[in-house]
């Protein structure tokens, strides 16, 4: 097959395959703006003939949507923030630091990650419940402080930090705090942006263990009160759709706005194994 065939083949799959990925986010925000009813005519319309913002204002007005969204915003911000300071210490000292027992330590963190986190839930639980944390955003965050991938992910990005440096600066009276704050953090900067916006679409979209901890509704995230809502207007496809959209687009924005980092972060992140 020649060049520009197989160009334009490899081309015109890629749109396929982005045009695919794309319309039920695009029909998503289309069947926001219907009026109630509306997407359910056979076949779907797939914009409205009367677009209206009545969902949006029913979901803000009547269910506390903006609420919901600070909840959200202020869980997934400070598990961000903290949890880039333990994972990003955490990493440099297993790529770095020379201590008894590291590569064993490190081993069966890395064996936890084949364990799915929902057969660690009910022991959370109980531990969350006899600190007090229960129906508290503590118990949302204090379990999120520190993650294995993201020691794992620090780590091998700090592996490519030449040691060359780091003794240099030891030589010249740097203690390892001000080596660790002036000299690695700004270099693992690329990894620690890709850390935190997998940390915050995460800790942003986790539904099931803010669901079992927070027991009070004042204290529900966006996707639990999502979630609570459909059961009260399951056949309202309008007012929910409206609701995944709150949901999706700010996490959709962040992505697209730093996709730069996130993508740089991922590829340096590879250097060494």
């Amino acid at each position: 097959m020649k060049r520009p065939a197989a160009t334009l083949l490899v081309n015109t799959a890629l749109v396929i395959g982005g045009i695919a990925t794309a319309f039920p986010l695009v029909w998503m925000l289309s069947v926001s703006f219907m009026q109630s009813g509306a997407a359910g005519h056979f076949p779907p319309p797939l914009l409205p003939a009367e677009p209206t913002l009545e969902n949006y204002r029913v979901l803000f007005a009547k269910h506390a949507a903006g609420r919901y969204m600070f909840n959200s915003a202020l869980v997934a911000l400070v598990v961000t923030c903290i949890s880039l300071i333990f994972n990003t210490m955490a990493g440099y000292a297993f790529a770095k630091l020379r201590f008894s027992g590291r590569d064993r330590v490190f081993s069966l963190l890395l064996g936890a990650l084949v364990i799915p986190g929902q057969v660690v839930m009910i022991p959370l639980f109980a531990l969350m419940k006899e600190l007090g944390l229960v129906s508290t955003y503590g118990g949302v965050i204090v379990p999120a402080m520190a993650s294995v991938f993201g020691i794992f992910l620090v780590r091998q990005y700090a592996l490519s930090l030449p040691d060359e440096l780091l003794e240099a600066a030891r030589i010249d009276g740097a203690s390892e705090m001000r080596i660790f704050r002036s000299i690695v953090v700004p270099l693992l900067r690329p990894i620690l942006v890709t850390l935190a916006i997998l940390t915050f679409m995460a800790s942003w979209n986790d539904f099931m263990w803010p669901l079992i901890v927070l027991t009070q509704q004042k204290l529900h995230t966006l996707p639990v009160a999502l979630a609570s809502l459909s059961r009260e207007h399951v056949q309202d496809s309008e007012l929910m759709m409206a609701g995944a959209v709150i949901t999706v687009v700010p996490v959709l924005v962040l992505f697209l706005s730093m996709q730069r980092y996130y993508i740089a972060g991922i590829l340096a992140g590879g250097v060494k194994g």
